[in-house]
């Protein structure tokens, strides 16, 4: 009874910290999803014309993301809201469950008791909060490539690389992955990926063309229709630079900084290819640095590196107490202090809070370790 009342307990203080979110948020990009694609499929429209009234957001996903949402032209918003919610929260459980669940039981803790509490803890993060009251599609990208990773890559699966190939073909982000199966040498996995994204895309293509020629000549160029760089949450490098003193300057020190940070990123994985789930965790992090977009949903890629930082309790106290740092701040929204608040040298630190623990995770996540590299039985999952 002990134990039903402490997740009740914690489930309930993340159910309130989302619902503080979802006033905020409302549900704004799955409303966007929905009109842009109601827009396309029921009123015949081109989707990249399409604008959220009195707003300069549209769709910004590649047609084949579009043909993967069609169903959303016939089903009430809410019950789309609902299906994303759920969606979300099972994502999260499961991404838990696939990287901390062997730690858990290594430690004794057996049931359902040690993984609901983690699930609770999950979902009060702040970025998996903006997923569920954005009605984003981040934690269900991450689940697909973690799957693809963890039992397909990490086990030479014949279908490995398939997932990642569908989710970069459906936002283009989780193409980052593609570079560490080129970097790891995994020369199948990459050729999969390569293919399944190309075959989709091309199906797209041949579906939508008008659509297609759009998206690849014009809207995916079109910075504006994501957002003005310097927001505070966009917690990218790029958006680091944007809200930093370099306006005559910004574009190359970002191109000079993605390619330290790429370049360092290539020289931890490639040192230790064996480690797939550090490589997914290292990886993560490397895309929400690297996209000149990352605004604080996508900051839910962090997630691996953090369950692998926390799994050093015991071995390792200050990998430890730097992911439990990273969740305390990014959980507590502090870096909204600085949207309008002190200004440097405070806002250096608090305006890029996610940005500057993105650092630290890449250079700090362990790589090579038996806590890092292991995962609950997989071939168990698979069969």
């Amino acid at each position: 009874m002990k134990r039903i009342a402490t997740v009740f307990g914690l489930f309930s203080v993340a159910v309130a910290l989302i619902v503080v979110s979802g006033l905020r948020n409302e549900f704004f990009d799955s409303k966007v999803y929905y009109g842009a694609v109601q827009y396309w499929f029921r009123d015949g429209g081109m989707v990249y014309d399409w604008l959220r009234p009195g707003t300069p957001y549209g769709f910004t996903y590649p047609p084949f993301a579009g043909l993967v949402m069609a169903p959303m032209a016939w089903l009430p918003l809410p019950l789309v809201v609902t299906f994303a919610t759920i969606g979300t929260v099972v994502t999260v459980a499961l991404l838990v469950h696939w990287l901390a669940g062997s730690y858990l039981r290594g430690r004794g803790w057996t049931g359902w008791f040690p993984l609901a509490v983690a699930v609770c803890f999950a979902l009060a993060f702040e970025p998996v909060r903006e997923t569920i009251t954005f009605g984003q599609v981040n934690t269900l990208l991450l689940a697909v490539v973690a799957f693809d990773m963890l039992f397909g890559v990490g086990t030479d699966r014949k279908w490995a690389g398939i997932g990642i190939g569908l989710a970069t073909a459906i936002k283009l982000t989780p193409g980052v992955f593609i570079i560490y199966l080129l970097v790891t040498r995994r020369w199948r996995a990459l050729f999969t990926s390569i293919g399944a994204a190309t075959a989709v895309t091309l199906l797209a293509g041949a579906i939508f063309p008008d659509q297609s020629r759009v998206f690849w000549t014009s809207a995916l160029w079109d910075t504006n229709r994501v957002g003005v760089l310097s927001f505070l949450s966009n917690q990218s490098l790029r958006g680091a630079l944007a809200r930093g003193p370099f306006d005559t300057v910004e574009s190359t020190l970002w191109l000079l900084c993605a390619l330290a940070v790429l370049g360092f990123w290539a020289w931890r994985v490639a040192r230790t290819p064996a480690d797939v789930a550090g490589g997914l965790a290292l990886t993560g992090v490397l895309g929400c640095l690297l996209s000149p977009v990352t605004w604080i949903h996508h900051c839910v890629w962090l997630i691996p590196a953090l369950i692998l930082c926390l799994k050093l309790f015991d071995t390792d106290r200050p990998r430890f107490w730097l992911g439990a740092s990273a969740y305390v701040l990014m959980t507590s929204h502090a870096t909204w202090l600085w949207e309008t608040g002190p200004r440097p040298p405070l806002a250096v630190f608090g305006s890029n809070l996610y940005v500057w623990f993105s650092l630290a995770l890449l250079i700090w996540t362990p790589l090579g370790t038996r806590r890092s590299s292991a995962v609950h039985e997989t071939d168990k999952i698979i069969a």
